[in-house]
């Protein structure tokens, strides 16, 4: 009598989560799957292998959390409406290269904080319509420009927080969607010129966090719709006269924590006013200013844009001594020469 109490209250309390019972008592024991009209939604924490087999009609599977290798090739198989897949925090050091095959409509796939060293040619073949594609914190080395090859439709890409130490030029190239691109907290030293020349309208590049040094005049350039722009944390000794030009629509620009001792005449021309307020402003700060006249540019720039200036405060001289300390916008001297 116990058992059959217990049995119908379990059934009971499904029906009221809307989570199919049979699915519930099958090899999905670790995960709640919740049914609506658009589909079935499987979660799943911590199971020790991948949940099989999979509701006919999933749109969206997590399996994150769990101690998960590697995926069998067919993991994907008999669920061909699947439009979403988090694979979070496990411990995936490989994809296979046929796994996305059967899911030819998926939109999101994440693979944060995986142990991923690289990714099968071929992977995203028929992956037209990924849209978001999330590769941070794994061990990712060295990009290959095959990486990425299908993916026309992917807006959204991140690979932050890998070990990359430098990029093919043709890496994005068939990426012409691309409106975000994070290469954050890398090592990344140079980046080829000819890096941005894939997307169309990218809005965002965040590469915060690595140990690049120079920004030259050509990196930037294909992409003047760019408004928000991460170069902070990074060893930047010289901008280029002509890093910036083109980019009329810049609303953001982090420069902080760099090595940057002046900036060439001309580089502000095209941002902040009078030609733009940079709505959601700017940082220049903690970089070793060398305070002379090669940087009244600069200070008059930042005396017209100050009320868009972040960390005003630790935005301060390095040298010469007599300064030294002295916050940029209070050198007036510098901004009258």
């Amino acid at each position: 009598m116990a058992s059959w109490w217990q049995q119908g209250r379990t059934l009971l309390l499904l029906a009221l989560l809307g989570i199919s019972a049979e699915s519930s008592v099958s090899g999905l024991k670790e995960c709640l799957i919740v049914q609506s009209a658009r589909g079935s939604t499987v979660s799943c924490h911590g199971p020790t292998e991948f949940p099989r087999p999979l509701p006919a009609d999933t749109v969206h599977l997590s399996v994150e959390f769990s101690n998960l290798t590697q995926l069998p090739a067919t993991a994907l198989q008999g669920c061909p409406r699947l439009r979403e897949l988090h694979l979070s925090s496990n411990r995936l050091q490989a994809l296979p290269p046929g796994l996305l095959a059967p899911v030819p409509g998926l939109r999101v796939l994440d693979l944060t904080r995986n142990a991923l060293r690289g990714l099968a040619p071929g992977l995203f073949r028929a992956s037209g319509a990924l849209r978001t594609l999330v590769l941070r914190e794994n061990q990712l080395r060295a990009a290959s420009e095959r990486w990425l090859w299908g993916l026309r439709a992917l807006g959204h890409l991140d690979l932050a927080g890998n070990r990359l130490r430098s990029l093919p030029a043709r890496l994005l190239a068939g990426l012409q969607a691309l409106h975000t691109l994070d290469l954050g907290d890398n090592l990344l030293e140079t980046l080829p010129a000819g890096l941005l020349r894939g997307p169309r309208r990218l809005q965002r590049l965040h590469l915060e966090g690595n140990r690049l040094q120079r920004l030259g005049d050509g990196l930037l350039a294909p992409q003047p719709f760019l408004r928000v722009l991460f170069l902070n944390d990074n060893q930047l000794t010289t901008v280029e006269a002509g890093a910036f030009r083109g980019l009329r629509q810049l609303d953001m620009l982090d420069l902080s924590n760099n090595s940057l001792t002046s900036t060439p005449p001309g580089l502000w021309a095209s941002l902040g006013r009078p030609a733009r307020d940079m709505q959601e402003g700017f940082d220049v700060s903690h970089n070793p200013w060398v305070c002379d006249r090669a940087l009244a540019d600069l200070c008059r720039w930042l005396d017209a844009n100050r009320h868009k200036m972040f960390s005003q405060n630790d935005t301060r001289c390095a040298e010469p001594e007599a300064v030294r300390g002295r916050r940029l916008l209070d050198l007036a001297e510098l901004r009258s020469l």
